[in-house]
């Protein structure tokens, strides 16, 4: 069943991907029903391959492919379920693409860590908020680049041409310090739980991990605050918000990277 899911769920997240892609450019935009369609049919089987890749017996395995497939699962699920209300026509054929991969990953590149969250109800709190603010900052940086698409087509000539699929500058840019704010604040709550609840938060094993994450924290403050008290806008933001998720990225996911695969 496994096998079946993870394939399932590779297959209608690649179909709705080419099926937006294909008609990303045309004149009425693309099918939206259809390919939401394909989106929810590889939501669900991907959530199912995931409820079995995860919760084995005894304990969880959070291997790093299954977590990159679960972040990647939450963000696929937050851009079907927000599509009524946020321009996500040009983003999600990115983030099926991409959730595909993940879940071929997990599939075919089998690795290990094996957990027992459930002992620890602090660290399932400090997982939970981590993983949350990470999909959130990720979702603000792909918005972040489609602000940086959005404005290289208005300096272009024939501006005015602009398809109408694409959403308002503004309104993008609008969007991007929402998701910001709200992902900053998680990545600060999750940090302070973790000190609260965990002990070995610079320990050898984790020292990396929190220091990344503290880094990253204080570019995504310093980024909010430059954009409150002096304007910042277009590049300063679009620079930091990457530097912010590189950073978040190698402290989740590069060490483990290295331990589960190349050691």
């Amino acid at each position: 069943m496994e096998t079946l899911f993870a394939v399932v769920a590779t297959v209608f997240y690649a179909l709705a991907s080419i099926r937006l892609i294909t008609r990303l450019a045309h004149q009425d935009g693309p099918n939206m029903p259809v390919a939401l369609m394909l989106a929810i049919v590889g939501v669900a089987f991907h959530l199912a391959y995931l409820v079995i890749a995860i919760l084995q017996a005894p304990g969880q395995n959070m291997s790093v492919t299954n977590v990159l497939s679960l972040v990647s699962w939450l963000i696929s699920a937050a851009m079907v379920m927000s599509v009524r209300l946020l321009p996500t026509t040009v983003l999600m054929p990115v983030v099926f693409a991409f959730t595909a991969l993940t879940v071929l990953a997990a599939w075919l590149v089998p690795a290990s860590h094996i957990m027992h969250i459930e002992l620890h109800p602090g660290l399932v709190v400090h997982i939970a908020l981590s993983l949350f603010a990470y999909c959130v900052l990720v979702i603000a940086f792909l918005y972040a680049l489609q602000m940086s698409f959005i404005t290289h087509k208005l300096k272009q000539k024939g501006a005015s041409l602009l398809h109408s699929s694409l959403p308002p500058l503004m309104l993008v840019e609008q969007i991007v310090f929402k998701l910001l704010a709200v992902g900053t604040a998680l990545l600060l709550v999750a940090q302070l739980s973790g000190f609260a609840f965990l002990d070995n938060m610079f320990s050898k094993t984790y020292a990396h991990k929190t220091v990344l994450s503290l880094m990253a924290l204080a570019v995504f403050l310093l980024l909010l605050i430059g954009q409150r008290l002096w304007g910042w806008r277009g590049k300063q933001v679009i620079g930091l918000t990457v530097i912010g998720v590189v950073l978040l990225s190698l402290g989740y996911f590069g060490s483990r990277v290295v331990r589960e695969f190349l050691l």
